[in-house]
C-alpha cells in the first residue's frame, strides 16, 4: 500500500511538472512573436524547444511508472499568457516586458523543481531528471539577465 502511495505521489508531481512545462513552451513560442530583437527571438526559440525537451523526459518518466502523461497545459498558464499579451501591448519597450515575464517565469519554475525534489517521493531517474532541468531552468535565469544587454 505505502509503495503504490509513493507512486502516485510521484506520478503528480510528474504531472504538475510536465503542464508547467507545456505553459512554458507556450509562453516562450508566444513571447517570440512579440520579440523585436532577433538575437532575442532565437534565444526564445531555443528555450521552447529546451521546454519541449523536458516535457519528453517527464512524459517518459510517467509512461515508465504506467501512467497516462496529460497533453496539454494548465489554467493558468493560459491565464498567463493572456497577462503577457496585454502587459507587452502597453509597453513602450517590448523586449524588456518579455525579459521581465522570462524572469518571474523561470523564477516561479525554478521555485517548482525545487519543492518537488525536496519531497520524499521524487526518487530514482525521475529525480536525476528532475534535477538535471532544475540546473537548466537556473542557467536560463542567469542567461536572462545577460540578455538584457542584447535589447537596449
Amino acid at each position: 500500500m505505502e509503495n503504490s502511495n509513493h507512486n502516485e505521489k510521484l506520478v503528480g508531481s510528474l504531472q504538475e511538472l510536465l503542464q508547467k512545462n507545456y505553459d512554458a513552451e507556450k509562453g516562450f513560442k508566444q513571447v517570440m512573436q512579440k520579440a523585436e530583437s532577433p538575437k532575442l527571438k532565437n534565444w526564445l526559440q531555443k528555450k521552447a524547444v529546451e521546454r519541449s525537451g523536458f516535457a519528453n523526459e517527464i512524459d517518459q518518466e510517467l509512461r515508465t511508472l504506467n501512467a497516462k502523461p496529460r497533453d496539454e497545459g494548465s489554467f493558468a498558464g493560459s491565464a498567463h499568457r493572456v497577462w503577457i499579451d496585454v502587459k507587452t501591448a502597453l509597453s513602450s519597450d517590448k523586449d524588456e516586458s518579455i525579459l521581465e515575464e522570462c524572469i518571474r517565469g523561470e523564477k516561479a519554475s525554478a521555485d517548482e523543481y525545487k519543492d518537488q525534489l525536496e519531497s520524499a517521493y521524487v526518487t530514482g531517474s525521475a529525480k536525476t531528471v528532475l534535477t538535471q532541468q532544475r540546473a537548466k531552468v537556473q542557467q536560463t535565469l542567469s542567461a536572462v539577465k545577460r540578455l538584457e544587454d542584447l535589447v537596449d
